[in-house]
C-alpha cells in the first residue's frame, strides 16, 4: 500500500470562488502536481453541467475531469467563466483535464481538435490533455502523442496523459515516442483492481487515476456487506470507505456527483483512516469483471 499523501493545500480565502479544501496533491513524473480528488462530469449534458461544476468549486474541488466525448465542454467553460476561474490566481489554483475524441486521433486532427476544445472551455491552456482510448485496432497514438508534445512545448498543455491503456499499449507508445504518459486513467474499483496495470504504471513512474471508483455504485454492496460494516464502524458512508481506500493507495480519483451534498461528502475523506485489516478486506474484493468497456475493443468516437 502506498504511503498516504501528507501535503494538504492552503484553504481558500473568502474572496476565492474555490472553497476551502484539505485535498492533497499527487506529484507527477513531469514535475506537475495534481489534486488527488477531482470531479468527473461524464453523462451530464451541456446545460446541466454548469451548475454542477459551480457547486463543486464552492465545495472545494480544484480538479475538473472532462472530455470531448462527454459533449459538455462548453458548459464546463461557462461554469469556469461564471466562477472567475479563466485567468489569474483562480485559474492557477485549478486543474482542468480534457480528452481527445477517438475519431480525432492523429497529428493534424488532434491539433485542430484541441483548438476547438480550448475555445469551448474558454481557457488559454489545460492542465492535462489525454488520449481517451488506445484503439489498438486503429492505432494512431504515436502520431497523436507527437501533436500532444507540440501543445506542451507551446505551453497550451502542461501534462500529457492517456486513459484505458494496458501495459502493451504503454510499451508501444514508449517505443514510438520515447515517452511514457504522466497519468493513466483507468477503470479501477474494489471489485476490479487491475493490479497488473497498476504495477506496470508504478514501475514506470505513471500515476494511476481511477474512474468509476465505486463501479458506478455497484461496489457499495460488494463483499456481502463488508463495505457497510466498515462504514458503520467509522460512522461514515459506504462511498466514503471506498474512496478512502483509493486515497490510501495513492490513487487519483474522480468521483461524479451532480448533488452538492454528495460532492462535499466525496471530499470528506481525511477525518478517518482504515485500519490494516479493513484495508485488506477491501483488497480481497478484487475480481475479473469490468463495469465499463474493454480497451481492446472499444472506441469513444
Amino acid at each position: 500500500m502506498a504511503a498516504n499523501p501528507t501535503n494538504p493545500t492552503t484553504p481558500a480565502t473568502s474572496t476565492n470562488p474555490i472553497g476551502p479544501t484539505n485535498v492533497p496533491d499527487i506529484a507527477l513524473a513531469d514535475g506537475n502536481r495534481i489534486p488527488q480528488i477531482g470531479l468527473g462530469v461524464l453523462r451530464i449534458d451541456d446545460e446541466a453541467v454548469s451548475p454542477v461544476v459551480e457547486s463543486a468549486l464552492e465545495a472545494g474541488y480544484r480538479h475538473i475531469d472532462g472530455a470531448a466525448g462527454y459533449n459538455n465542454e462548453g458548459g464546463v467553460g461557462r461554469a469556469l467563466a461564471e466562477a472567475g476561474c479563466l485567468t489569474g490566481e483562480n485559474r492557477k489554483r485549478l486543474w482542468v483535464t480534457t480528452k481527445l475524441r477517438d475519431s480525432e486521433q492523429g497529428y493534424d486532427s488532434a491539433l485542430k481538435a484541441f483548438d476547438r476544445q480550448l475555445g469551448l472551455l474558454q481557457l488559454d491552456y489545460v492542465d492535462m490533455y489525454m488520449i481517451h482510448w488506445p484503439t489498438p485496432f486503429d492505432w494512431r497514438s504515436g502520431d497523436t502523442w507527437r501533436a500532444f508534445v507540440r501543445l506542451r512545448e507551446e505551453g497550451r498543455v502542461k501534462t500529457l496523459g492517456v486513459c484505458n491503456f494496458l501495459p502493451e499499449h504503454l510499451e508501444k507508445l514508449h517505443a514510438q515516442t520515447g515517452e511514457y504518459p504522466a497519468v493513466n486513467q483507468i477503470e479501477l474499483h474494489p471489485t476490479f483492481q487491475q493490479r497488473e496495470v497498476v504495477a506496470f504504471c508504478e514501475e514506470h513512474g505513471i500515476a494511476v487515476e481511477a474512474y468509476s471508483p465505486m463501479a458506478r455504485g455497484a461496489d457499495l454492496n460488494a463483499g456481502n456487506g463488508v463495505i457497510e460494516r466498515i462504514a458503520t464502524a467509522h460512522q461514515v458512508s459506504a462511498a466514503q470507505v471506498i474512496l478512502r481506500w483509493h486515497i490510501e493507495n495513492g490513487t487519483i480519483i474522480i468521483p461524479k456527483s451532480v448533488h452538492a451534498e454528495r460532492q462535499r461528502e466525496n471530499l470528506d475523506l481525511f477525518s478517518f483512516a482504515l485500519d490494516p485489516d479493513e484495508h485488506a478486506a477491501i483488497d480481497a474484493l478484487d475480481g475479473p469483471t469490468r463495469a465499463g468497456h474493454d480497451p481492446l475493443t472499444f472506441t469513444y468516437a
